[in-house]
């Protein structure tokens, strides 16, 4: 056979080279490069990356400009727009064969904060409301592609009480994915992509719902501090001349009672169209009932009807309980982001240290607000965390004893401080914690700290007893004694027929300081810390509350050991810890004051090292007996009174020195102290303000 000639073989080749030329453009360049077409996981990432951060020039939109896309990004943020959000893009389909469409899945996680308070663990939000308008774009729409969102949405509580608790508002979001011819990946743009349903002329919105404040409850479930009827006093700075605000804020602070400059500072400072409020009180105050016309006469000065939460009198276990009112700037910069400004917090006292407990936490709620085709406004819930109520806070006080221990005082001594503290020896729980107007504020009866004078002998008589003095051992009771070069001697109104060799009953029963200065030798000042242990003194024990148990030092000698016996030179108490003492020789062993019924976190009393024994007690109770028997707490008989120590503590430089006077009583399960800071004796000054404290409360 003849070869094929030269024409032939060329028509085969150009043949077979438009076969090649066919087969590379229907497999495109990829077939000469062996490069993949991209993939859109990419541009899902980037898509995500811009939603996230609102820099969205480096995704090419379908249906929209990059301009277009982030102009509304800005404004569609609304409320949100300083918050943190995170948004990630993944369950992004793969083409398959000469598909050039995909989809990704954009799941969005927004961090909303929300008040302070460990009650919101567990709390739980899901994303509610529909579209109410159509869905329109910021450009107009060229693309076919789709997207779509859920509205899956779930509050996820972090922190503390001490730090802000974040709910998390997540929900996804679809997008549709086109490559083009230049096989780039394009996003069909569509508000829905940036929240659940979104249209083109909403925008998110933030709202906050405020819990309601727990209460304090003290006895008998009685509310204490609650929310009630209030007034606030203040400096209207519209209603007068600016060349008026020092002079009209110093007038009212001199009728309130406050410090003029510093309000004055506030009212000056203030913007030119401030409300400065001075005091919230309640509505039946008499600043805003018999004293309304002397602040309203102020010029600028006004008083505004609210409601805010309050004890049920002015006086009402203030010191202890504490005030309610917004949030300073201090408190807000210290909250870690947990405060803003208008927030309501405890300010001072149990509502200040159980603010987060008492708080709760406020509510928060997302929304989407635009307008629907007719101009008319709209608004769809996407998130809710519903407010979570403050705890109540369970305390001991017994409403009627606090009353009528604040009454007592206020008609005693005005121009020195004065304490009342009632305890139930059986369970420890603080009846009554009254200070006196003279205390300026302050929580004197639990945490003042000053010498007992000789109602420290029931813990000096109980050192004795252990060193072997009975209470029919003869001691020597004389005018004066000396230890070390200082002198000593009884107070001024000692009996002289009880001087002499008398029992160490007799001693106590009418307070002899020399007879028990002369038997210093027989104790220790260790032996000292120790019988006061038993009874509650010297314990360092954090009970929930602002307390102090007292200080006795454990070594001492010549006249700070004589000067310990009869509760001088380095020993400090306060009235709830000479209530304690009391209590605790009535109960038979030593007793923990409490003020919180339902506090965990504090502990009981440890052990002393040397627990009251039952004879022990038994001595004691004897003694204390003798006071009301045939001391001086005499006076105290009629009002039922089985256990009874007068006291005095000279302090200061005068001459004569000044007294402390002090007495503490027990009746039934009841254990009282009354403290004077300035006083004549304890009988003449304390005692009466016992004595109509027991003649007024039963209980």
């Amino acid at each position: 056979m003849r070869p094929p000639s030269r024409n032939l073989r060329q028509r085969a080749a150009v043949g077979l080279t438009g076969a090649l030329v066919a087969a590379v453009a229907l497999s495109g360049c990829d077939a000469i490069t062996g490069a993949k077409p991209p993939t859109p996981d990419a541009a899902a990432k980037t898509l995500a990356a811009a939603l996230a951060g609102g820099d969205v020039n480096a995704v090419r939109f379908d249906g929209a400009t990059s301009a277009n896309v982030a102009a509304f990004l800005a404004a569609a943020v609304g409320d949100l727009k300083d918050l943190k959000r995170t948004v990630t893009g993944d369950q992004v389909t793969e083409p398959k064969g000469n598909e050039r469409t995909s989809t990704a899945t954009l799941t969005y996680a927004w961090t909303l904060p929300t008040a302070t308070t460990a009650a919101t663990a567990g709390s739980t939000a899901t994303a509610t409301g529909t579209a109410t308008s159509a869905a329109s774009t910021s450009a107009p729409a060229t693309s076919t592609g789709t997207a779509t969102s859920t509205g899956t949405a779930s509050a996820t509580p972090t922190g503390a009480a001490s730090g802000p608790s974040d709910a998390v508002w997540t929900y996804t979001t679809t997008a549709s994915l086109t490559r083009a011819q230049d096989d780039t990946w394009h996003v069909a743009w569509t508000p829905k992509l940036f929240a659940p349903d979104l249209t083109g002329s909403e925008k998110l919105a933030l709202a906050t719902a405020p819990a309601k404040r727990g209460d304090i409850v003290g006895a008998d479930n009685t509310p204490l501090m609650t929310q009630r009827a209030t007034a606030q006093v203040g400096i209207d700075k519209t209603k007068l001349d600016a060349a008026q605000n020092a002079s009209s804020a110093t007038a009212l602070a001199q009728l309130v009672g406050t410090d003029p400059a510093a309000y004055a500072k506030a009212v000056t400072g203030a913007g030119a169209k401030q409300f400065v409020p001075i005091i919230t009180v309640r509505s039946d105050d008499p600043l805003v009932t018999s004293q309304r016309g002397a602040v309203t006469a102020i010029p600028g000065a006004v008083i505004l009807g609210g409601s805010g939460v309050v004890g049920p009198t002015p006086t009402f276990a203030r010191s202890l309980l504490g005030t309610v009112g917004d949030a300073t700037a201090e408190i807000i910069a210290k909250s870690n982001g947990a405060l803003k400004t208008g927030d309501v917090v405890g300010l001072s006292g149990l509502e200040q240290r159980y603010d987060a407990r008492l708080r709760g936490s406020s509510g928060v709620t997302v929304q989407a607000t635009g307008t629907d085709a007719a101009g008319k406004k709209t608004s769809r819930t996407l998130f809710t965390v519903p407010p979570v109520d403050g705890k109540p806070l369970q305390i001991t006080l017994d409403a009627k004893a606090q009353n009528i221990g604040e009454a007592v005082l206020a008609a005693g001594p005005t121009d020195t401080p004065t304490a009342l503290v009632a305890i139930r020896p059986s369970t420890g729980e603080i009846l009554a914690s009254a200070n006196g107007p003279g205390s300026n504020g302050l929580t004197i009866g639990t945490t003042g700290q000053t010498a007992p004078g000789s109602t420290f002998k029931v813990v000096t008589a109980l050192a004795l007893l252990r060193a072997g003095l009975t209470p029919d051992a003869t001691v020597q009771c004389t005018p004066t004694v000396t230890v070390a070069g200082r002198s000593f001697k009884n107070y001024n109104d000692y009996p002289t027929d009880k001087l002499g060799p008398i029992s160490l009953r007799t001693a106590f029963a009418n307070s002899c300081n020399t007879a028990f200065i002369s038997n210093a030798g027989a104790v220790t000042q260790g032996d000292l810390a120790a019988a006061a242990a038993s009874l509650g003194v010297g314990i360092d024990l954090d009970l929930g509350f602002p307390a102090y148990l007292g200080s006795v030092p454990d070594t001492a000698s010549g006249t700070d050991h004589a000067a310990t016996m009869i509760g001088q030179s380095k020993v400090l108490v306060s009235p709830m810890d000479m209530a304690t003492v009391t209590a605790s020789v009535m109960h038979g062993a030593v007793v923990r004051p409490s003020l919180i019924r339902d506090n965990p976190a504090v502990a009981g009393f440890p052990t002393p090292a040397k627990p009251l024994t039952p004879a022990e007690a038994q001595a004691l109770q004897g003694l204390m007996g003798a006071v009301v028997s045939e001391g001086s707490g005499a006076f105290l008989a009629a009002n039922g009174v089985t256990a009874a120590k007068t006291g005095t503590a000279e302090y200061g430089t005068a001459t004569p020195p000044l007294t402390h006077a002090w007495m503490v009583a027990g009746r039934g399960d009841l254990a009282v102290a009354v403290y004077v800071e300035k006083g004549d004796s304890g009988s003449k000054t304390a005692g009466p303000l016992l004595k109509q404290f027991l003649e007024a409360y039963a209980g």
